[in-house]
This record gives structure tokens, C-alpha cells and sequence, in this order.
């Protein structure tokens, strides 16, 4: 090693991968003496991190988590991807844009400029979100989830009191929602943590009841679509157009449609709605010329729909 610094460096990365080391081992791995590795260990100590001494015939040592927030030392893929995800924070929904800001300024800092250009050459415009989460709200419910304790919160303008065993966090669009089982109601709820009141801890334990599917992100998506379990729209139909590539009108058609070319200048649009007069609105929203392949509720949807469009021009 070039010198204690370097050789600290070294040392704290390698304390870092794994969580228990034999001291020989680290010696060997710094080339240096157990004795050696046993002062730097001391300089750690006095630099703030945690470094546990473990008992055995031939010792060791631990990093654990400390009181204070020490230096840290990160890889290059590491700083990187720590810098990009401060940079877009701010478009989570949770109430982090100024702390984001200020932590990317401080990583940015100390960053080599290598690492600086490669992070500086995103230019990440973020734009307003819709709604801002209080992170010490979002924290308070993501615990509750991690220790498997009754939470009690008021919801809403109204404060409406709710007891629930909380399940999952879930980010979706730019919001945080909490998955739970509401016990007063005895059902699974979805509730938006921007609207959530915690109350003071139940300290109450629960064993948490399997999520229908499975997957809490893909029930949350269902329960948006009107399904109770399954991530699919209730209304479902196809309609077809003429067009060269079906990619082209790819990115015009809403997020989830299924686009499928049926031969040399056809293709297959298959969309899903809430119902089947909302569906017929997507299919009129369509900016390129379509027919109702089906099915018949969908067709008569439509026609519905082309009547009252009638009426409205008058």
C-alpha cells in the first residue's frame, strides 16, 4: 500500500462487502501485518464508523451501522447511479426536491470529474408533480410495513380514523400509496399516503395475510383498472387499421394498448377501459382510421357514442 490513507481506503472497502472478516484474512489481503490492520482499525473507529471486534481463536472484524453518519465510499457505477437518482428524486412524488438538491450538490463535489461529466451529461427536467408525500409521513408507514405493526391514521380533508395491517409501499405515477388489509372493514384498501395522518404507534404485531396475485405493485394496478385481482382492464376489444408498420402509430396509442400487424398492411389495435363507453371514448380518441373488430359490446359503444357525437355538433 502507498500509505495509511490509501491502505484505510482499501481496508474500509473491503469492510464494506462483506460483514464478517477474519483478521488474518484482511492482513493478508492489505499485505500488511494483523498488528497493522489492527491500528487502521482504530483509525476507522476515530473517524466515526463502527468497527466490532469479533471473539474466536482467530478474531475478526464487523462494520456496523453507527450513530452518525460517517464517510462513505463508493465505487464508480456506485456514485453514479447514487447522483442520477438524486437528480430525479424530485419526480417521486415524495417531498425531497431541496434535501435531493442539496445531496446531489454535495456528491457532486467530491465526485472525480470523470464521473462528474458522465453525470452532469444527463440533464434530468424532472417537471411539478401532481402531489407532494411528506417524507416523514412516507417513512412512518414504510416502517410500519417493515415491522409488521397495526397502523392507525386519519385519511383524507375529514381525518376519517382507519386501523389497518399495512402490507406494501407502492410509487405509482408520481404517488405513494400504501397497500393494507383494513381491519375495520375487512377488506384489501389501497390508500394514497399524501392523504394519510399517522397516529401514534399501535406497537401492535400482525401476521401479514398473502397479497391476492402475489405481487402488491400488480394488485395496485388492478385495483386502478376496476379488477379485483388480476392486472387487467374489466372491458376489453380490438379494433383494426390500415397502416404500413405497426410501430408507427405505437407511440400515440395509450400505454398498455397491444399493437400486432395482421398482414402486409393491416394491423390489430387491442385496448382496455374501465367500460365499455370509456373504451369507446379511447377508441375515438384513435388519430388514425379504425373498425370495431369486437367484440358486440364494444360495437354498440361505439355507435352510442357516434350518436351523442352527432347531437353535440349540433
Amino acid at each position: 500500500m502507498a500509505g495509511p490513507s490509501a491502505r484505510m481506503l482499501a481496508l474500509l472497502s473491503l469492510l464494506q462487502v462483506h460483514r464478517d472478516w477474519p483478521g488474518d484474512e484482511l492482513a493478508g489481503r492489505l499485505a500488511v501485518s494483523p498488528r497493522t490492520v489492527r491500528r487502521d482499525v482504530d483509525r476507522l473507529r476515530g473517524l466515526g464508523y463502527r468497527v466490532e471486534a469479533l471473539r474466536g481463536p482467530a478474531g475478526g472484524y464487523r462494520l456496523e451501522a453507527g450513530s452518525d453518519l460517517p464517510p462513505l465510499l463508493f465505487d464508480d457505477d456506485q456514485a453514479t447511479a447514487i447522483a442520477l437518482a438524486l437528480a430525479v428524486a424530485p419526480a417521486s412524488g415524495a417531498d425531497v426536491a431541496e434535501s435531493a438538491a442539496r445531496a446531489l450538490a454535495t456528491v457532486r463535489q467530491v465526485m472525480p470529474a470523470r464521473l462528474r461529466a458522465r453525470v452532469d451529461a444527463v440533464q434530468a427536467v424532472t417537471g411539478p408533480s401532481g402531489t407532494r408525500t411528506d417524507p416523514d409521513v412516507l417513512v412512518a408507514v414504510s416502517e410500519a410495513v417493515h415491522l409488521r405493526e397495526v397502523l392507525r391514521f386519519g385519511y383524507g380533508e375529514d381525518e376519517t380514523p382507519h386501523r389497518v395491517e399495512p402490507h406494501a409501499v407502492v410509487a405509482r405515477n408520481g404517488r405513494w400509496y400504501l397497500l393494507d388489509r383494513d381491519l375495520d372493514r375487512d377488506d384489501w384498501r389501497t390508500h394514497r399516503i399524501d392523504r394519510i395522518t399517522p397516529r401514534m404507534r399501535t406497537r401492535v404485531p400482525f401476521t401479514p395475510t398473502p397479497i391476492p396475485g402475489g405481487d402488491a405493485a400488480a394488485f395496485v394496478s388492478a385495483r386502478f383498472k376496476g379488477s379485483a385481482v388480476d392486472d387487467v382492464w374489466p372491458c376489453t376489444g380490438s379494433v383494426t387499421t390500415t397502416v404500413d408498420d405497426a410501430q408507427t402509430i405505437a407511440p400515440y396509442l395509450p400505454e398498455d394498448a397491444v399493437v400486432e400487424q395482421i398482414d402486409g398492411d393491416r394491423c390489430r389495435i387491442t385496448l382496455g377501459s374501465w367500460s365499455w363507453d370509456g373504451l369507446a371514448g379511447v377508441v375515438a380518441g384513435l388519430i388514425v382510421p379504425v373498425r370495431v373488430e369486437g367484440p358486440d359490446e364494444l360495437r354498440g359503444a361505439v355507435l352510442e357514442l357516434s350518436r351523442r357525437l352527432v347531437i353535440a355538433a349540433g
